[in-house]
């Protein structure tokens, strides 16, 4: 809702600014069609040059992403403690035998079957199953599975950045290909240099539009989109480093209770659940 009262106030200052300052909305209108099939074109056309296919289709998602925000609320990231909380006290009380069945088939599992959200994510299953699958093998040492666990969170967050990258990029080419818009617009003006100066003017006018909109476009709308995705996807990773703060704090020998308190410390503030209401969470877990 944010980002749409933000373009509501983009169009309106600018655009506003423009009328009331005695400016004819008629020229603009009247060459925008042509000037965004040749600067929108050629920006989609370079993005599609640039990128791989689906970073292409992510770019484009993106723009839906943004405006919907981060996919995770309050109650996921009590729900992603409480399962972990589960997990790790299987672990103490069990051993790492006891989660065998649980991870290799989680869809199946009576522990991960009560989190559909968090189950739904692919990265997010993937990442708990693999590390404590891991742990089955022996591989104990806490510096050893946070290395690898970094690494593969490294590789994740930089791969779902590529969308947002794509999209900078794209604001980085518009005023250039502005630029190109113009410069196509003044050649054609040159070609009608006998034309009567009122006609040479709004040709001229009418080549500036090209300009404009490229700075427009990449400054007042493609750039702020761009930031605005990369922050979604920045935040949304920190659910996936709560999961390795839980299982490190494990390895490390702290009690379940104390190793999903500190991966409640990492939960972003306007979604983090307090003490107690991570407390009623977790005692409303069902027995497995």
């Amino acid at each position: 809702m944010l980002q749409v009262i933000g373009v509501i106030i983009v169009f309106g200052m600018v655009f506003g600014g423009f009328i009331l300052s005695g400016g004819q909305m008629a020229p603009v209108l009247k060459a925008v069609p042509f000037e965004m099939m040749m600067i929108g074109g050629a920006a989609v056309g370079a993005l599609m040059i640039g990128n791989k296919g689906k970073t292409s289709i992510g770019a484009a998602a993106g723009v839906i992403k943004m405006a919907v925000g981060v996919k995770w609320k309050k109650t996921d990231y009590s729900d992603l403690l409480a399962l972990l909380f589960t997990l790790t006290k299987t672990m103490k009380m069990k051993g790492v035998i006891a989660l065998e069945t649980h991870i290799e088939n989680p869809k199946d599992s009576a522990i991960f079957s009560q989190y559909p959200r968090i189950l739904k994510d692919h990265f997010a299953t993937d990442f708990i199953c693999d590390t404590l699958r891991m742990m089955t093998m022996n591989l104990e040492d806490p510096h050893q599975v946070e290395d690898a666990m970094e690494r593969q969170l490294e590789k994740h967050h930089h791969e779902a950045l590529d969308p947002a990258h794509a999209i900078q990029n794209m604001a980085d080419a518009l005023p250039a290909l502005g630029i190109v818009a113009a410069v196509l617009g003044i050649v054609k003006t040159m070609g009608a240099i006998t034309a009567p100066p009122e006609y040479l003017g709004q040709m001229i006018g009418s080549a500036l539009v090209g300009t404009f909109l490229g700075v427009f476009l990449a400054y007042g709308l493609v750039g702020p989109f761009g930031t605005r995705l990369q922050a979604v996807i920045d935040e949304e990773a920190t659910f996936y480093k709560i999961i390795q703060t839980v299982l490190v704090a494990h390895l490390h020998g702290n009690a379940a209770q104390i190793s999903v308190e500190l991966g409640r410390g990492v939960v972003p503030s306007p979604a983090q659940p307090t003490f107690a209401e991570l407390e009623e969470a977790l005692s409303s877990i069902e027995a497995v």
